[in-house]
């Protein structure tokens, strides 16, 4: 009889399901676990399968694992539910970045807001609908470790319409981390901080070393040419409002409006490939991602990818059991099951964790797991310009949000309409327009808006001559007007 088990909904995302089932299987708290992977087709989870198998065997594990195409039977009785899934894989994203790019929004990613973000969440929002009916039957008190993108909207969902006990993870935080510690010249393992804000753009509101406040030498550096070249979205963010974001230039590029609204904006800030920022919905490299943003590998080189594609992935592996990676679930898992407290940085419902930010938004803040379950801590207020930047992001979540729960285009259009990036670049009638197609173009993903269109707004033409109609005189014209008579300067 197995400890416990994991269910992987969306193991078809090898590498990134790998690098999981590795932490997993290196973990001594979780051996003799039983592991469930999931995914709509057979070959790639047979494969992961058989190589977790052979490291099982390898390093005499009492763990298993079992591949299904039966979502229903990979999540009965399961204790611990891992989402790593997309939904419409490359095809899908090909519109997300495409049509976007046809009416002049180039998205640096396009996964987390944006007409890709928003189009994104609406095609996942239906199989964790599915996921969470599921759930209440057959594994009702399990713990969700979600990875699916765009994680803000996903989690707030998940917060407000479904029963899950779930928690949003990415590893911004870690990699960053480990970034400004180089920035700054010090171990990573001496670095103290506080990171917080919402999913994608969390703040590090504390940043020392034994005491000692690291920003100084990092709004030093940034100045210098080496450093800032490295990092022009989140560097000059940081230049004007004193703290770095946790998520990658190239993101935050897309999430505010003064980035990618133009070419002037393109050239300066995107288009250099060593700003961080480099990678547009044009480029090789955003095509080549896999249907989990966490999934494929970090590559640029488009004939990397196809091989990748063409044959089987996991023989680029050691096939030794490797050292657990920096990804926060099996810690997580780990500290639920042993009751040894592990620190992370979280997505959950904002329970007055952070008070000047929505107590109906997911946001980003350090956690405490143990075997009572999560613990977020209590942040207080952000500085007013972080949590501004934050807040333009959250209207656009919760519009996604409630247009999955109305199922209404209206609330589509206007989550992308309120999009910083979008709305800095097209009018109201644009946005309209495109939106309108790419509710057409990805249908086969959105069965909720079966039948279901925008209306139209076409352009009103004022015909030459005419009269506009008597409108009373504003208060504030009529004193201009009083003040300009008795000047003397009109009768």
């Amino acid at each position: 009889m197995s400890k416990g088990k994991i269910a992987m909904i969306g193991a078809g995302s090898v590498v990134f399901s790998q690098t999981l089932l590795n932490d997993m299987l290196a973990t001594p708290a979780l051996d003799g676990f039983e592991y469930a992977l999931m995914s709509r087709t057979m070959p790639k989870i047979e494969r992961l399968c058989s190589y977790s198998r052979e490291l099982i065997k390898k390093h005499n594990l009492k763990s298993s694992i079992y591949a299904t195409c039966d979502r229903r039977d990979a999540l009965k009785g399961a204790d611990y539910v891992v989402l790593i899934f997309g939904i419409g894989g490359r095809p899908a994203q090909k519109i997300d970045r495409e049509v976007p790019l046809k009416y002049g929004v180039d998205q640096g990613v396009g996964d987390s807001i944006g007409p890709g973000g928003v189009f994104r969440f609406l095609r996942t929002v239906g199989v964790m609908r599915g996921i969470d009916d599921d759930m209440r039957e057959l594994c009702p008190n399990a713990y969700v470790l979600n990875y699916v993108n765009p994680m803000g909207a996903i989690c707030t969902y998940l917060g407000r319409a479904t029963s899950m006990n779930a928690v949003g993870l990415c590893h911004g935080v870690q990699t960053t981390i480990e970034l400004l510690a180089g920035y700054a010249g010090v171990p990573e393992s001496e670095v103290d901080f506080t990171a917080a804000g919402i999913n994608h753009m969390a703040w590090f509101l504390k940043l020392e070393r034994h005491g000692v406040d690291l920003y100084p030498t990092l709004l030093s550096n940034i100045e210098k040419p080496a450093y800032y070249m490295s990092e022009k979205v989140r560097g000059e963010v940081m230049r004007h409002c004193g703290y770095f974001m946790t998520e990658s230039s190239r993101h935050l590029s897309e999430y505010l409006p003064w980035f990618r609204k133009n070419e002037m904006a393109l050239n300066l800030y995107c288009r250099d490939t060593e700003s961080g920022a480099g990678a547009g919905a044009g480029s090789k490299e955003v095509g080549a991602a896999s249907a989990s943003s966490n999934a494929a590998p970090a590559s640029g080189k488009g004939d990397g990818i196809a091989k990748f594609d063409r044959g089987n992935i996991l023989a680029f592996n050691s096939g030794e059991l490797e050292p657990r990676s920096k990804e926060y679930c099996t810690y997580i898992i780990e500290a639920l099951e042993t009751g040894k407290p592990f620190k992370f940085n979280g997505n959950v419902m904002n329970r007055g964790y952070i008070e000047n930010l929505p107590a109906t938004a997911c946001v980003e803040v350090p956690i405490y797991a143990d075997r009572q379950g999560f613990h977020p801590v209590r942040i207080g207020a952000l500085p007013l310009p972080l949590a501004a930047m934050n807040q333009s992001n959250l209207w656009v979540q919760e519009l996604m949000v409630e247009a999955a729960i109305r199922q209404d285009p209206e609330y589509v259009f206007w989550a992308v309409a309120m999009d910083p990036l979008t709305s800095a670049v097209l009018t109201l009638g644009q946005i309209r327009e495109m939106v309108a197609e790419m509710l057409e173009a990805e249908a086969e993903w959105l069965p909720e808006f079966h039948g279901k269109t925008l209306k139209k707004t076409p352009d009103i033409s004022i015909p030459p001559g005419t009269a506009p109609v008597p409108v009373p005189l504003d208060p504030a014209l009529a004193i201009r007007r009083r003040f300009m008579q008795l000047s003397g300067q009109i009768k």
